[in-house]
């Protein structure tokens, strides 16, 4: 099926640690998540310990094994070859990066050509998008409690068929004036919301693209900015007399709550925000913003004034079509808690500040 049903039933079984199977062009994998394994799941889906180990590139490359073949090559699926030691704590101090320092990893470990490439690098948006470490015992063939297509699997978080499912006024502390719209893909389960501030007056928007902070939006973390820049867009853009502010359902620059949680875990052992993902086997920004573009699109707008300081939104939007005529500086002060992550932004993503 093309509707995403596979893909949300994939999702919902990693979770649960169940077996899923990835169909590819190349040939076919079996993938349990390493970290939601135990004793007994492991040995029903390997009973005779073959099961090799998938890691991503990212985190190929942490492990130092970017001298063997292609692997710990970004974005790329890396296998590591299945050997007596690599029992499930080992498997587990491999895939959690927060085990390095308190877990010497055992080894030696081998990579070996990865056969069914398309599915295992599915696998790992898969892990992604489940909110899990990308890791996973995986075998060519056995018992499976989902099954999904690679293709599925990359089109599964596209929002071709976004729609507004409800609005309502919303007044809001800086903007009274202001209209809430939900958004809901048939694919995806998160809602993305809108809040119009002010009224139309033909000039374009002024957007600020807010990417969902549980930590700063809510409980007020110092470690990040996300908060005062929530805040200090509402007021900018009323001042304005007239915009949209995007939330967007993308915790963690893409990873998910519980690995942005441990992304911190590993920044309170002394790495920085762009190590710490890496150290994870993530990308640097796994979010992707044409979802942006198809929610302003729906709200009528394609030309906008953006409000940031990240150059990879305005590349973003414009490659999904909606042209941004100017960029709107958004910095604000640093306290103690985020000036060394405010200069990670700026030495290491890039953003202008």
């Amino acid at each position: 099926m093309s509707d995403g049903r596979d893909a949300a039933r994939a999702v919902d079984a990693l979770r649960r640690g169940w077996p899923v199977r990835i169909d590819g062009a190349d040939g076919s994998v079996v993938v349990l998540a390493v970290e939601r394994a135990d004793e007994l799941r492991l040995a029903d889906f390997d009973a005779g310990g073959v099961a090799d180990v998938l890691l991503s590139g990212e985190r190929g490359a942490i492990l130092k094994l970017a001298n063997q073949r292609d692997a710990a090559t970004p974005g790329q699926p890396v296998l590591i070859e299945r050997v007596p030691w690599l029992d499930l704590p080992a498997a587990i101090a491999l895939a959690d990066a927060a085990h390095d320092l308190a877990s010497p990893l055992k080894g030696p470990y081998r990579t070996r050509p990865v056969v069914a490439g398309e599915a295992a690098s599915a696998a790992l948006t898969l892990a992604r998008v489940a909110g899990l470490l990308p890791a996973f015992f995986v075998r060519a063939e056995g018992d499976e409690a989902a099954r999904v297509d690679a293709a599925q699997i990359a089109s599964y978080e596209r929002q071709d068929h976004l729609a507004i499912v409800a609005r309502a006024r919303l007044p809001v502390a800086g903007a009274e004036n202001s209209e809430i719209v939900a958004f809901r893909s048939p694919a995806d389960a998160a809602e993305h919301v809108a809040l119009l501030i002010g009224a139309p007056n033909g000039s374009p928007p002024l957007v600020r693209l807010h990417s969902e902070c549980l930590t700063g939006d809510v409980l007020g973390s110092l470690k990040c900015d996300c908060g005062p820049q929530l805040h200090a867009a509402i007021h900018a853009i009323s001042a304005n007399g007239w915009g949209i502010l995007l939330y967007l359902r993308q915790e963690g620059r893409g990873i998910g709550l519980i690995n942005k949680l441990r992304a911190y875990g590993l920044q309170d052992q002394g790495y920085d925000t762009v190590e710490s993902n890496l150290r994870l086997g993530f990308a640097v920004d796994a979010r992707d913003f044409t979802i942006a573009a198809a929610m302003l699109r729906l709200l009528g707008q394609d030309k906008i004034r953006l409000l940031t300081n990240n150059p990879a939104k305005v590349a973003g939007l414009e490659g999904a079509g909606i042209a941004v005529i100017e960029r709107v500086p958004h910095k604000l002060p640093a306290n103690p808690h985020n000036a060394h992550y405010l200069d990670v932004k700026r030495d290491r993503t890039g953003h202008l500040l």
